[in-house]
Formats: structure tokens, C-alpha cells, sequence
């Protein structure tokens, strides 16, 4: 934390270089031009802002936002936006110390209007001092009918300053919104007349969605990713994996799986992807991955525990 906070100390002598050489001039281009922090914020703010405005991505493909911490380059970026979407302090720790910096920069706080509940953060794990670690849990974005209001939340605070492309920000958040309560419906659908409800998966990450749906989350790991559950804990994962005849461990893409494949060697369970959708690869990319595929990829792979 000392790194990042000689980034913050030396941010507003940085902007004064960055206003006269790097900030956008309406010869650059007349259009809003909006940053977001992680991928869901991108997707979120980009399907509402439409041709109205270009939308970029701070934190780089298939990083990890729980770690991320700016560098002076990306403060820089931040300040020569019009407007700075992400999605809570909970998980973009570092937002609160560079917002004073912001002047008048439009800074949403795409969850603002939800309630963030505990974070499973109960178990015994080894390594506390390293990473970080919340007593809320941010992954709202995971629950549909939550994403929905981060999208409306997102709009109408656009709206509020743009006042001038109001009408075009509502009428593409109501055809987004449109696809994620459809994409609740499968959801539930998926899941209503389900008989065992658990899921086992590397970190906490899916309890919005698990309530949403009735379901249960059993995690490996609290709601930082970088926990390390202790000897203890992983025993007691073991006996319950064996004792309730779980059928899948659910790993993540983008953050190491060591632990989860530790589980399943002891076990001899299958392993499967569950994506929190922090991030997105590039290569997800390319081959046109969005929020709504992963996700539905997601209610594919739930199948195979949720029966």
C-alpha cells in the first residue's frame, strides 16, 4: 500500500502535466468519452451508452480486480475522461483516495443503490496479511436481477449530466435490461425444481446469485480469491464434499485453481468452470464472449451440481 500511496501523492502534480499535454480536445472527439474499472462495468456502461459515447476498459484483459492497484498512467486516464464508472470501495479499494482528484469528472458508483450483504469471510485462512479482503461482498454483478439495477443506476446518472442524450441512454438500457431479465427467467427455470441446491466453488463469489436463485454456495475460499484456506478448512471441505455426494468443484479461468485441484485429487471429483467474470481474456474476447454468454455458460455448468 506504500506504492499506491506515493501514486495518490503525486497525482495532482501529474494532472497539471496531463491537462497540457494528454486531456481531449473536442478536435479529438466530440464524443462522451467514458472509463470503467472491470469488465461487467464495461459491458454495463458501454450496452448504455451505445454510439453516444466510447467506453474503455482501466483494468488490462484476464487481470485480477481484487489486486489491481493504478499506476500513475492510470490515474491519468481516469482524470481525462468525461466520466469514471466502477462498481463499489468494497472491491475497488483504492477509489475513495483518488476521487477528490477528480474535480468535475462524473465518478458513478454503479452499486450505490444496492445493499452489499457479508461477505463470507468466517472460515480459518492462512496468509490474512497479503491481498485484500472485504467485509462486504462486492459480486453483485453475478446476480441478474442486481446487474439490472447497476445498469439502471449507471443510466440515470449519465442521464442526470447528459442530459441532452438522455433519451438514447434509457432506450438502450431498456433493451439491456430486457436480455438480463430474460436471462433471469433461464435462471430460474434452470434451477426451481432443483432437489440438491449446493455447489461447491474456489471463492466466494456467487452468494447474490445463490440467494437469488435458492441455492447454496459452499466456498473453498472467503470472497477474496487470494485467500489460502487453512489445512483445517480443506478437511473439512473434504468431509463435506464426501458426505454429500457433491458431484463437481467449480474453479475460475483467471486465478490459480491450485486449491480447488488439491480438493478434487482427494476426492476424485470432476472439475468445472464457474466464472465470476471479474475479467475477461483477451482471447474471450476475440472469439465475442459477453456478459450474457459467460453467464449463460455458467447455468450450463451449475447443471451439472444443481439437480
Amino acid at each position: 500500500m506504500k506504492k499506491f500511496g506515493l501514486l495518490v501523492s503525486v497525482f495532482a502534480g501529474m494532472l497539471l502535466l496531463t491537462a497540457c499535454g494528454e486531456r481531449k480536445t473536442s478536435s479529438d472527439s466530440d464524443k462522451l468519452q467514458v472509463m470503467t474499472t472491470f469488465y461487467p462495468m464495461y459491458e454495463f456502461t458501454k450496452q448504455v451508452v451505445g454510439e453516444e459515447g466510447e467506453v474503455e476498459l482501466l483494468i488490462p484483459a484476464g487481470t485480477e480486480p481484487h489486486d489491481y492497484e493504478p499506476s500513475a498512467k492510470d490515474l491519468a486516464k481516469i482524470s481525462n475522461a468525461d466520466a469514471f464508472v466502477y462498481n463499489s470501495s468494497e472491491l475497488e479499494t483504492w477509489v475513495p483516495n483518488v476521487k477528490k482528484n477528480l474535480g468535475e469528472n462524473l465518478i458513478i458508483e454503479a452499486a450505490s443503490t444496492i445493499d452489499l450483504e457479508a461477505g463470507e469471510e468466517d472460515h480459518d485462512h492462512e496468509g490474512e496479511t497479503q491481498g485484500h479482503h472485504h467485509e462486504l461482498d462486492p459480486h453483485v454483478w453475478l446476480d441478474p436481477v442486481l446487474a439490472v439495477k447497476e445498469v439502471e443506476n449507471i443510466c440515470d446518472q449519465l442521464s442526470k449530466k447528459y442530459p441532452e442524450q438522455k433519451e438514447n441512454f434509457e432506450k438502450n438500457a431498456r433493451i439491456y435490461i430486457t436480455e438480463l431479465e430474460n436471462l433471469d427467467k433461464e435462471f430460474k427455470e434452470a434451477f426451481e425444481g432443483a432437489k440438491n441446491k449446493t455447489f461447491v466453488t474456489q471463492h466466494a463469489a456467487f452468494g447474490y446469485l445463490a440467494r437469488q436463485y435458492g441455492l447454496t454456495q459452499e466456498a473453498i475460499s472467503g470472497v477474496s480469491p487470494d485467500q489460502e484456506p487453512s489445512p483445517s478448512r480443506l478437511a473439512e471441505l473434504k468431509h463435506y464434499v464426501e458426505e454429500n455426494d457433491v458431484k463437481v468443484i467449480y474453479f475460475e479461468e483467471n486465478a490459480s485453481s491450485k486449491v480447488a485441484e488439491t480438493l478434487s485429487n482427494e476426492t476424485g471429483v470432476e472439475l468445472a468452470v464457474l466464472n465470476p467474470l471479474e475479467s475477461l481474456t483477451n482471447k474471450q474476447i476475440e472469439q465475442g464472449e459477453t456478459y450474457l454468454t459467460v453467464m449463460k455458460k455458467n447455468i450450463e455448468s451449475l447443471k451439472k451440481s444443481i439437480q
